[in-house]
């Protein structure tokens, strides 16, 4: 019934659903450029800023199965909406937060009500854009809007930084978010799977205690180093994960068909959309507060200065059939993998430039690589399954998104910190308080050491050459993912 709308019809359901995305994918980075200001204003610790970055994304990543599948059954356009006012309200709460701990929950909130909006996005474009070059495009929109609002945040959030307090960020998710369910109510196709099958709740559950583990572990490991309560929650985490799948294999209706990731070019592409969002999402995160911190960029300046990615990976629309008609999809992906790579190593050199203009060169092969990558990989996910599977499919693909972004933050965030702590050189004629902010990070550090003092500039410069090691990694992991896309996905020209 819904591949029947009118092409006009079909375009304005797009546009409602693209703004969902954006504002979810804005929502995701445009805190960036606020560490510093809260920080000032809630004094939260080194880990609690990772905490406050991650812990949407987390939520996010651990709930998009599980609400993917309750779409399929109650109404995609239903839990749209009503996640659309769950958004708002978390995002007033985050607004009005008065500590770091009160901010923590708001941003996991957040994620609760993000992880109802975003399956049902793709899964109603999968159901009303039936032909494939049309549904091709229409994704490519949808990607290019998470990607974009991803590397979009932080100019957002410098622009509201400028004139408004920190609270601004999350205030301005309010009255989009009544636009988008007026007009969602209107606009929008029901949809849902006519024979979905009992929902496991079991299976929810452990799909959430295998993703939130994981997770934890990593971020845990790399903060305080393997100890007891890291190795048990990686175990708690292997333990669900198997559990999970080997539940899903005997359910008559599971959550995932985990056989999908039998066939090379459906889980090379998962792998993919993984790395580029882990690169991408991870070098942002840290790189807000180079710009401001090690640069001194004001917010509005810093946020600018990140618009070559965010113009590449929008650009990625207009390029993307191209690519598919001359190379196939998976030497599609494989070269968006590679050239973000290249961009990403561009990145290391140029944070050690005087000259601005280098940076700005290097993060357009990372955003048009970004945005290749993720645009191609989703669709290839989604056009695996049936269109009454679609939220099911959907939720792999923006997992796999969601535990790019949170490992990428955990990952490479953990280690920009590590990597500064373990070369920073603290003052000795500072008091205990004191060495202690220089140590656990750079924004706190600038807070208790005299602006443009020898202290303060070796605080900056070990701070950027962390920074650049961890460009390097994500350079190396997404070469790496590159070279799987190549041999795992085929390229048949589409």
């Amino acid at each position: 019934m819904n591949g029947s709308l009118s092409p006009r019809r079909r375009w304005a359901a797009l546009s409602v659903l693209v703004l969902a995305i954006l504002l979810l994918a804005i929502d995701g980075t445009v805190l960036y450029l606020a560490v510093p200001s809260l920080t000032e204003a809630l004094a939260p610790t080194a880990t609690q800023v990772l905490w406050i970055g991650d812990i949407y994304s987390l939520a996010l990543a651990g709930l998009l199965v599980t609400m993917g599948n309750l779409a399929d059954r109650v109404g995609r356009k239903k839990i749209l909406l009503y996640g659309a006012v769950a958004f708002g309200l978390a995002s007033l709460l985050g607004a009005l937060s008065t500590s770091a701990e009160m901010l923590i929950a708001a941003r996991l909130l957040l994620g609760v009500a993000g992880a109802t909006l975003m399956p049902s996005t793709l899964s109603i474009i999968r159901n009303i854009f039936t032909e494939p070059a049309e549904r091709t495009r229409a994704i490519a929109i949808w990607s290019a809007a998470a990607g974009g609002g991803a590397a979009l945040g932080p100019l957002v959030g410098g622009a509201l930084l400028e004139r408004f307090w920190w609270g601004s960020v999350f205030m301005i998710n309010v009255p989009v978010m009544l636009v988008l369910v007026v007009a969602g109510v209107f606009l929008l196709p029901e949809s849902k799977d006519p024979e979905p099958g009992r929902f496991d709740l079991i299976s929810a559950a452990l799909s959430l205690a295998a993703v939130v583990s994981l997770v934890y572990a990593v971020k845990h490991a790399t903060n305080t180093g393997v100890d007891l309560p890291g190795v048990v929650a990686l175990l708690a985490g292997l333990v669900a994960g198997v559990t999970f799948v080997r539940r899903q294999r005997r359910l008559a209706a599971p959550l995932i068909d985990v056989d999908l990731f039998r066939t090379p070019a459906f889980s090379g592409a998962v792998f993919a959309n993984f790395v580029a969002v882990f690169a991408l999402t991870g070098l942002l995160f840290f790189f807000s507060q180079y710009l401001q911190l090690a640069r001194g960029f004001s917010p509005l300046r810093a946020g600018l200065a990140e618009l070559p990615a965010t113009l590449a990976a929008i650009g990625v629309v207009a390029l993307v059939g191209v690519a598919l008609a001359r190379l196939g999809r998976g030497r599609t992906i494989a070269c968006g993998l590679l050239l973000t790579a290249v961009g990403l190593v561009f990145v290391a050199v140029a944070e050690g430039a005087e000259q601005y203009v280098w940076l700005a060169l290097a993060l357009v092969p990372v955003g048009l690589g970004v945005g290749l990558a993720q645009t191609t990989t989703t669709d290839a996910v989604v056009s695996a399954v049936p269109p009454r599977k679609a939220g099911a499919a959907s939720a792999i693909s923006e997992t796999a998104y969601e535990l790019g972004v949170a490992l990428g933050i955990a990952v490479l965030g953990s280690l920009v910190t590590l990597l500064y702590r373990n070369s920073v050189d603290v003052p000795t004629d500072l008091s205990g308080a004191d060495r202690a902010a220089v140590q656990d990070s750079l924004a706190s550090a600038l807070t208790v050491l005299t602006p443009g003092s020898d202290a303060a500039h070796a605080a900056q410069d070990a701070f950027t050459h962390a920074m650049q090691a961890a460009s390097l990694v994500a350079a190396g992991i997404t070469a790496f993912a590159a070279v799987i896309a190549w041999r795992a996905i085929r390229s048949d020209h589409e």
